[in-house]
């Protein structure tokens, strides 16, 4: 880069290094407050406590406008609760506690002379000595580097389980655990180590290395895609937690900044990824990386984060033995150098495959390279980080107990998936419709059983019976029905040759009389057993039998008789509006009685009752 090409940047730095916001000993933020913060003078910037997503828990940050936070007090697990808060003592230090009153960070600076606090204009929060810095936040980095900000070789960002360091001869190296490096970027170019390199991001998007060896001008690593896009726009580096590097891109007062360069174009080569034992892929429906297990022999550790990894059902320790190697296509065991010579081999796919095997526990998982080196490299017992892509020329093995269960391939997995959603949705629905069915008739059984002696139950069943009695059908009264209608028997209307007539209501408001019977239960059956109405005798004629007057007639006989065996049928005395009921089941006056009921129109309430041979026609007008 030409000098011409580093005016912009210069004069940016000197411009903005001039603003600053001076906070004085004392003072104090409050996690339970977010609109307590300590701005800068622009308000670019602010010191202030964000909440960690939807949860109860807070960290302290320095925020660019809008809420993008480019530094924290402490690592990425450091929160409080809300009753946390941020001082800054008289002492000159700088202390986050928690609600209980512990400190769960400090800048350390007690006893070194700090009289204020400074929050400049391009994010950096200085403490003072009167007018010489202490201490800074771009002197201790937590994950992000801002412009005007430079990381030196003897800084480190970190983020989890995964660190970003600069290195001396230029290069820039990513680690999971601060022992197996997963990504070196290399500067060929360079060929020498460099006196007090930095790393730094220029305001334009360009990632740059800057050095006194550099004659004409920083050294360019890497153009952000949002290359030379000024404005209001802030670039910023992060190591993030899913270990990769990257650069974003945001404008003033937003939330969401977008990537414009990752070290790893690959997510899946982020060494553990998705945890011991994990397998990180993709699929069509998306371009993020997924995380899953090796085969069925194993489950998630954490069924709610599919990057905590797996772990097996059987540990293989447990069915010595009776262990056998699971083959997984196109995929690799992640290595990176140096690796053990005792884990290299030269060796064909099935010679990788048995090696293991006959190790026992020494090996608990090969890969197969099949790119024309013919290496095969042997996993002893600890992390094993996984990565499976069609586009991999290798083959793994995991060692198992007997039987390998192979995951199911992803589509059939997927129609299996929409197959038994299906299912399950008629599962459901007929579930659902027995369900109702069920309640249905469990109400209409209580309904019935808590009303069956009810009045209105009797009433509803005898309006069914009226509805028979005018149809000109025989119709059935049983004794209770007989019993409410006529009051218990209380009111009497008279008495015939062959017992009492009392009154009675039917439920249509119809009024009867209700005769006694005595001694003719063979008169009864030839009654019942009419079948044809021209053949039935008149009403008068019946009466007279029923006095006594006539002789009772033998019928003819019908086409087909069938008598029951059990007395309390209905009987219909004749074609005119008169109903017969035998009640020998019941309580009777005595145990050869029955009962008739004649129905009388409320126009016949004029007709004297016992001068209509003791049918007793009567009506009530009430």
């Amino acid at each position: 880069m030409k000098l011409q090409d580093l005016v912009p940047f210069l004069c940016i730095f000197f411009t903005i290094t001039t603003a600053q916001t001076t906070i004085q000993p004392g003072t104090t933020l409050s996690a339970s407050n977010p609109n307590q913060t300590w701005s800068s003078p622009n308000n670019t910037f602010y010191v202030g406590f964000s909440q960690v997503d939807s949860s109860s828990s807070y960290t302290l940050t320095i925020n660019y406008n809008g809420g993008v936070p480019i530094w924290r007090a402490g690592n990425s697990t450091t929160t409080v609760d809300s009753e946390g808060s941020f001082q800054f003592l008289s002492s000159g230090n700088l202390r986050l506690l928690n609600g209980s009153g512990a400190t769960v960070w400090e800048s350390n600076t007690a006893g070194r002379g700090v009289t204020t606090a400074s929050l400049y204009e391009f994010g950096n929060l200085v403490l003072k000595n009167g007018t010489s810095p202490v201490w800074s936040s771009f002197d201790n980095p937590s994950d992000t580097i801002v412009p005007n900000q430079t990381l030196r070789v003897d800084q480190v960002l970190r983020s989890g389980s995964y660190s970003f360091r600069f290195l001396s001869s230029g290069n820039l190296t990513l680690k999971w655990n601060d022992s197996i490096e997963y990504w070196n970027q290399g500067n060929a170019s360079i060929n020498a180590n460099l006196s007090s390199p930095t790393l730094g991001v220029q305001p334009t998007g360009i990632l740059s290395i800057f050095s006194a060896a550099f004659t004409s001008g920083p050294h360019v690593v890497a153009y952000s895609n949002d290359y030379g896009d000024v404005g209001t726009r802030l670039r910023f580096l992060k190591l993030d937690e899913d270990g990769n590097f990257k650069m974003y891109g945001t404008d003033m007062g937003s939330k969401t900044p977008a990537i414009v360069w990752s070290a790893l174009t690959d997510q899946c080569e982020v060494f553990g990824y998705c945890g011991n034992m994990g397998i990180c892929s993709y699929n069509e429906s998306s371009s993020s990386p997924i995380c899953d297990c090796p085969s069925e022999n194993f489950e998630p550790v954490d069924v709610n984060d599919s990057r905590q990894g797996c772990k097996r059902k059987a540990e293989i320790d447990s069915c010595a033995g009776n262990t056998t190697m699971l083959e997984i296509d196109n995929a690799k065991f992640l290595t990176y150098e140096p690796e053990l010579s005792s884990q290299i081999f030269y060796m064909g796919i099935s010679a990788c495959r048995s090696n293991c095997l006959s190790q026992g526990s020494a090996c608990i998982a090969s890969t197969s390279l099949s790119d024309g080196t013919g290496q095969c490299y042997a996993k002893p017992p600890g992390f094993i980080s996984g990565y499976q892509n069609p586009a991999l020329p290798s083959t793994s093995y995991v060692k198992v107990c007997a039987p390998a269960l192979p995951n199911p391939p992803p589509g059939v997995l997927t129609v299996e998936k929409s197959r038994s959603g299906r299912f399950g949705f008629w599962v459901v629905c007929v579930a659902v419709v027995i369900t109702l069915l069920a309640l249905i008739a469990l109400e209409s059984g209580l309904w019935w059983w808590c009303c069956r002696n009810s009045p209105k139950f009797d009433s509803l069943s005898a309006q069914y019976a009226l509805l028979e009695y005018a149809s000109g059908a025989p119709v059935q009264f049983s004794y209770k029905e007989l019993q409410r209608s006529t009051k218990e028997f209380k009111e009497k209307l008279g008495a015939g040759g062959f017992g009492a007539v009392y009154k009675g209501v039917l439920a249509n408001k119809e009024v009867v009389a209700v005769k006694q019977l005595e001694g003719i239960e063979q008169g009864e059956k030839q009654f019942r057993m009419e079948e044809q109405p021209s053949q039935r005798p008149m009403m008068g004629k019946v009466v007279q039998m029923l006095e006594g007057i006539a002789e009772i007639e033998r019928p003819p006989a019908p086409k087909a008789i069938t008598e029951s065996s059990t007395s309390g049928t209905s009987i219909m005395s004749s074609n005119v509006s008169a109903l017969s009921t035998f009640a020998a089941s019941a309580p009777a006056p005595s145990s050869s009685s029955s009962f008739q009921t004649m129905g009388v129109s409320p126009s016949a309430s004029g007709r004297n009752i016992e001068r209509a041979s003791s049918s007793l026609l009567h009506s009530d007008p009430n």
